[in-house]
Protein backbone atom coordinates (compact mmCIF):
# COMPACT_ATOMS: atom_id res chain seq x y z
CA UNK A 1 0.00 0.00 0.00
CA UNK A 2 3.01 2.23 0.73
CA UNK A 3 4.70 1.57 -2.27
CA UNK A 4 1.58 2.34 -4.54
CA UNK A 5 1.14 5.30 -2.71
CA UNK A 6 4.86 6.38 -3.64
CA UNK A 7 4.15 5.78 -6.90
CA UNK A 8 1.01 7.94 -7.46
CA UNK A 9 2.62 10.93 -5.34
CA UNK A 10 5.75 10.28 -8.29
CA UNK A 11 3.32 10.09 -10.80
CA UNK A 12 1.26 13.36 -9.84
CA UNK A 13 4.82 15.84 -9.12
CA UNK A 14 5.73 14.53 -12.27
CA UNK A 15 2.77 15.81 -13.98
CA UNK A 16 3.28 18.82 -12.46
CA UNK A 17 6.68 19.21 -13.67
CA UNK A 18 4.88 18.26 -17.23
CA UNK A 19 2.39 21.14 -16.78
CA UNK A 20 5.82 23.93 -15.65
CA UNK A 21 6.78 22.69 -19.18
CA UNK A 22 3.82 23.33 -21.40
CA UNK A 23 3.31 26.44 -19.77
CA UNK A 24 5.53 27.95 -16.36
CA UNK A 25 3.07 30.57 -16.08
CA UNK A 26 1.91 30.72 -12.01
CA UNK A 27 -0.43 32.00 -9.69
CA UNK A 28 -0.06 32.72 -6.19
CA UNK A 29 -1.63 30.19 -4.03
CA UNK A 30 -2.94 29.78 -0.58
CA UNK A 31 -6.57 30.74 -2.11
CA UNK A 32 -5.30 33.97 -3.07
CA UNK A 33 -6.67 33.51 -6.76
CA UNK A 34 -9.60 31.93 -5.76
CA UNK A 35 -10.21 34.54 -3.52
CA UNK A 36 -9.33 37.37 -5.96
CA UNK A 37 -11.23 35.70 -8.86
CA UNK A 38 -14.59 35.51 -6.48
CA UNK A 39 -14.17 39.13 -5.73
CA UNK A 40 -13.97 40.16 -9.64
CA UNK A 41 -17.52 37.94 -9.99
CA UNK A 42 -18.93 39.61 -6.75
CA UNK A 43 -18.42 43.26 -8.72
CA UNK A 44 -20.39 41.95 -12.36
CA UNK A 45 -23.00 39.95 -10.53
CA UNK A 46 -23.75 43.31 -9.04
CA UNK A 47 -23.86 45.06 -12.33
CA UNK A 48 -26.42 42.50 -13.76
CA UNK A 49 -30.27 42.81 -12.54
CA UNK A 50 -31.55 40.18 -14.01
CA UNK A 51 -31.85 36.17 -12.32
CA UNK A 52 -27.96 35.68 -13.87
CA UNK A 53 -26.59 37.55 -10.88
CA UNK A 54 -27.63 34.63 -8.95
CA UNK A 55 -25.50 32.04 -11.23
CA UNK A 56 -22.77 34.68 -10.74
CA UNK A 57 -22.96 34.85 -7.01
CA UNK A 58 -23.00 31.02 -6.32
CA UNK A 59 -20.04 30.87 -8.63
CA UNK A 60 -18.07 33.28 -6.87
CA UNK A 61 -19.43 31.43 -3.61
CA UNK A 62 -18.13 28.38 -4.90
CA UNK A 63 -14.48 29.75 -5.28
CA UNK A 64 -14.52 30.82 -1.88
CA UNK A 65 -14.69 26.94 -0.32
CA UNK A 66 -11.46 26.63 -1.04
CA UNK A 67 -9.87 29.33 0.74
CA UNK A 68 -12.32 28.24 3.53
CA UNK A 69 -11.09 24.74 3.66
CA UNK A 70 -7.81 25.58 3.83
CA UNK A 71 -8.19 27.89 6.82
CA UNK A 72 -10.07 25.47 8.32
CA UNK A 73 -7.75 22.34 7.82
CA UNK A 74 -4.83 24.97 8.89
CA UNK A 75 -6.58 25.17 12.22
CA UNK A 76 -7.87 28.74 11.90
CA UNK A 77 -11.34 30.28 11.93
CA UNK A 78 -12.38 29.44 7.94
CA UNK A 79 -15.34 32.45 7.93
CA UNK A 80 -13.46 35.04 9.86
CA UNK A 81 -9.96 34.13 8.10
CA UNK A 82 -11.55 34.61 4.92
CA UNK A 83 -13.55 37.71 5.95
CA UNK A 84 -10.22 39.38 6.74
CA UNK A 85 -8.32 38.22 3.92
CA UNK A 86 -10.99 39.63 1.36
CA UNK A 87 -11.22 42.84 3.13
CA UNK A 88 -7.69 43.26 2.63
CA UNK A 89 -7.18 42.29 -0.50
CA UNK A 90 -9.89 44.87 -1.43
CA UNK A 91 -8.49 47.63 1.05
CA UNK A 92 -4.67 46.92 0.07
CA UNK A 93 -5.70 46.38 -3.52
CA UNK A 94 -2.81 43.41 -2.82
CA UNK A 95 -4.66 39.92 -5.32
CA UNK A 96 -1.85 38.29 -3.48
CA UNK A 97 -3.19 38.00 -0.24
CA UNK A 98 -4.28 34.21 0.55
CA UNK A 99 -4.18 31.87 3.79
CA UNK A 100 -1.46 32.23 5.98
CA UNK A 101 -1.98 28.18 6.51
CA UNK A 102 1.90 28.25 7.65
CA UNK A 103 0.79 30.46 10.60
CA UNK A 104 3.87 33.18 9.40
CA UNK A 105 2.31 36.10 10.47
CA UNK A 106 1.93 36.84 6.91
CA UNK A 107 -1.08 37.02 4.06
CA UNK A 108 1.30 37.55 0.95
CA UNK A 109 1.88 34.45 -0.49
CA UNK A 110 4.27 36.35 -3.05
CA UNK A 111 6.75 36.81 0.21
CA UNK A 112 5.79 33.30 1.15
CA UNK A 113 6.69 31.81 -2.21
CA UNK A 114 3.79 29.38 -2.24
CA UNK A 115 2.58 29.43 -5.94
CA UNK A 116 0.29 27.03 -8.18
CA UNK A 117 0.35 26.29 -11.83
CA UNK A 118 -1.43 28.79 -13.70
CA UNK A 119 -2.59 25.16 -15.95
CA UNK A 120 -3.49 23.22 -13.05
CA UNK A 121 -5.51 26.54 -11.44
CA UNK A 122 -7.17 26.48 -15.13
CA UNK A 123 -8.02 22.77 -15.19
CA UNK A 124 -9.44 23.09 -11.83
CA UNK A 125 -12.04 25.64 -12.62
CA UNK A 126 -12.66 24.16 -15.88
CA UNK A 127 -13.28 20.71 -14.71
CA UNK A 128 -15.22 21.75 -11.61
CA UNK A 129 -17.95 23.79 -13.81
CA UNK A 130 -18.03 20.82 -16.42
CA UNK A 131 -19.00 18.98 -13.47
CA UNK A 132 -21.87 21.54 -12.61
CA UNK A 133 -22.89 22.08 -15.81
CA UNK A 134 -23.57 18.42 -15.95
CA UNK A 135 -25.44 18.47 -12.74
CA UNK A 136 -27.82 21.71 -14.14
CA UNK A 137 -28.82 19.42 -17.42
CA UNK A 138 -30.33 16.57 -15.37
CA UNK A 139 -33.89 17.52 -15.92
CA UNK A 140 -35.84 14.48 -14.17
CA UNK A 141 -35.10 13.10 -10.71
CA UNK A 142 -36.92 9.47 -10.32
CA UNK A 143 -37.37 8.10 -6.75
CA UNK A 144 -37.67 4.84 -5.86
CA UNK A 145 -41.17 5.15 -5.51
CA UNK A 146 -42.01 6.06 -8.46
CA UNK A 147 -41.37 3.04 -10.28
CA UNK A 148 -44.09 0.92 -8.50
Amino acid sequence: MIVEEVKRSLHDAICVVRNFIRDARVVYGGGAAEIACALEISKEADKISSLEQYAYRGFAEALETIPLALAENSGLAPMQTLTEVKARQISENNPNLGIDCQHTGNNDMSVQHVLESLHSKKQQIILSTQLVKMILKIDDIRTPMEGM
